[in-house]
């Protein structure tokens, strides 16, 4: 008996101890499946929640979803579409979001101290370009006699806000303020608007400490109007005209309400539109995490800009859950055209650039020229020295995280190390503007003063 009780507890001492080998092994499992199979991150973090506005250069965040770029890393993404601007940056800021296509200005003007306050952190810029302004058509009649015409009979690009003037002029003269919309007060949409305007000596308002409208001393009275209800609100003549992305100008053609007059790439050439945000507590709780979304996002700008995809990337933003317009409309500036009048559709290649001419990193210079367009409109109500720029922007935006990302994936063969910039985070000065100042993101101060409309900077000590 003891012999058999004896071979009884053998049995059972090797199945316990197999039991716990397997156990170990599924933990070991359950480790190894958030770490990416091609980056071998730890991801800290693998399931997460992104938001969005409805606009076509929300692309890559659709792409990364849809050809597995987020898998690839060991991360499982749910993406949602956000009713405003407002609801995006709350809900990132309260945690609700883990990251969010975002206006380019919103996490400068928090870290500045331009409305909700927070420290956000930007290492993906999302794309260049993608804006246009739009006139009702009424307006566009009053306008199109002072454009000047080409050979062809066509208005000739890019269209000056001075053909607009004699129409603004002509409603102050009948009591009526003219009114516009942009989509929030620190989006590239307002800047991009109020530079075109001033470029043509109308003034397009002050904001002040005390008074957050933007509107004072204005020529032209700009209210914010979320992008999807752009349209409908120009069709029912709250507003006259607007600046917004994509698809929402081509949308008024092709519901024949309104022309665009112009678009952001003739206001300042390869301009940065979008970028992709994250709080600083999010990236330092969770660094890895934060690179493999990086990485996920430039595979899916350069996928964006080989040759032969627009049109299923088309395809993907016109489901219901992305963007959810008519394909038509998606595809006039999705693959390298623009209509104004309908009928004058002309090539645009660069209307949407989501990977060339570096897209995707984020420049210090880009962040600059927001931070001087606040400081220029009175969003940042006192003068700041010239280092207080540079410094600012540097807790912002986070080229090092980027730079880590893209390296990993010229390691995996995704890049070339010849498509990584060589920079030191500042583009050279340019004067691709519409009134073709000269931007120099180093001398901040003399670029704000150079404007005759706008705020003057005074020089102030340097930051201690």
């Amino acid at each position: 008996m003891k012999t058999v009780y004896l071979k009884i507890v053998i049995i059972m001492t090797a199945m316990t101890l197999m039991s716990c080998g397997g156990e170990k092994k599924k933990q070991i499992a359950a480790s190894d499946s958030s770490v990416s199979g091609s980056s071998k991150l730890l991801i800290e973090k693998p399931q997460l929640t992104f938001g969005f506005i409805k606009l076509t250069d929300m692309a890559p965040l659709a792409i990364a979803k849809e050809k597995g770029f987020f898998e690839d890393e060991g991360l499982f993404v749910s993406i949602e579409a956000q009713s405003n601007w407002k609801n995006v940056l709350d809900r990132v800021i309260d945690g609700q979001l883990d990251g969010s296509h975002m206006l380019a200005g919103q996490p400068i003007a928090a870290g500045a101290g331009f409305g909700r306050q927070a420290d956000l952190v930007t290492p993906f810029s999302m794309d260049l370009n993608g804006n246009g302004i739009t006139v009702s058509n009424d307006v566009w009649s009053k306008m199109k006699p002072n454009v000047p015409v080409g050979e062809d009979g066509k208005p000739i690009h890019p269209i000056s806000a001075k053909a607009l003037k004699p129409v603004i002029e002509s409603y102050k003269n009948e009591g009526k303020p003219f009114k516009m919309g942009m989509v929030f007060p620190v989006s590239t949409h307002n800047y991009e608007i109020r530079y075109w305007l001033a470029a043509a000596g109308i003034n397009p308002g002050m904001y002040s400490k005390n008074n957050i409208q933007g509107q004072i001393d204005a020529d032209v009275l700009l209210s914010v109007t979320p992008p999807p209800q752009m349209p409908a609100t120009l069709e029912a003549g709250t507003i006259y005209g607007y600046c917004v992305g994509e698809p929402w100008n081509q949308q008024a053609v092709f519901k024949g309400i309104g022309v665009p007059v112009t678009t952001n790439y003739d206001i300042w050439k390869n301009n940065p539109e979008k970028v992709f945000v994250m709080t600083k507590k999010f990236v330092e709780q969770y660094p890895n995490t934060a690179t493999a979304v990086t990485k996920a996002l430039i595979r899916a700008g350069k996928w964006l800009d080989t040759p032969g995809n627009r049109k299923e990337a088309v395809k993907i933003l016109s489901m219901p859950e992305y963007v959810g317009a008519d394909e038509v409309v998606l595809a006039n500036s999705m693959t390298g055209t623009f209509e104004f009048e309908k009928g004058d559709k002309r090539e645009m290649p660069d209307f949407n650039v989501f990977y060339r001419y570096h897209a995707t990193y984020p420049f210090y210079s880009d962040g600059i020229w927001f931070l001087t367009q606040m400081r220029r409109w009175g969003q940042i109500p006192e003068s700041k020295p010239a280092d207080w720029y540079h410094s600012k922007i540097k807790e912002i935006y986070r080229p090092d995280i980027w730079i880590k990302a893209a390296n990993l994936l010229v390691e995996e063969g995704y890049l070339e190390s010849s498509e990584l910039p060589k920079t030191d985070g500042y583009k050279p000065a340019t004067t691709d503007f519409i009134d073709g100042k000269k931007y120099d993101a180093k001398d901040p101060l003399g670029y704000i003063n150079s404007f005759s409309i706008g705020n003057k900077e005074t020089e102030v000590p340097s930051i201690q």
